[in-house]
């Protein structure tokens, strides 16, 4: 929907790096990690077409399109603090997905940024963390 995973690619940010960054961050619950990490790939591949996630992350991409890669003297390039709107639609994303644990799960890909989550700009983060934590919520509550 809405060519996600394409306008990701143009964004140099491939499947494999977000399964990446999600595995850093993976809490064994009884499935290794090679299993884990087939199963993430499934499911953000799932979510990724799924309409209401696929919206909140192309909100996200044109939203950084705007505020942060066509105005360098920003006031948000350095993701200020009264910036609030990239942390909502993470929340979002990742409440939609794996329902409230999954707020808890973006607190933590948000907070520690592993992988590629590092590289991205204010919205883009806070995207793709929301959609990692929504996933590996419910990879979670799937294992128990």
């Amino acid at each position: 929907m809405f060519e996600i995973e394409r306008r990701l690619k143009d964004k140099e940010i491939s499947l494999d790096a977000v399964v990446a960054a999600g595995m850093e961050l993976y809490v064994s619950h009884g499935m290794n990690e090679t299993e884990a990490a087939r199963n993430l790939e499934i499911k953000i591949k799932k979510y990724l077409c799924d309409p209401n996630v696929s919206s909140l992350i192309l909100a996200a991409i044109l939203l950084e399109d705007e505020l942060y890669h066509n105005r360098p003297n920003s006031e948000i390039k350095d993701d200020p603090v009264f910036l609030l709107s990239d942390e909502i639609i993470g929340m979002a994303i990742a409440e939609c997905i794996g329902g409230t644990y999954a707020r808890f799960e973006f607190t933590r890909y948000d907070q520690k940024k592993p992988g590629i989550l590092a590289k991205l700009g204010p919205f883009l983060d806070d995207a793709i963390a929301g959609l990692i934590a929504g996933c590996t919520s419910r990879l979670y509550s799937e294992c128990v």
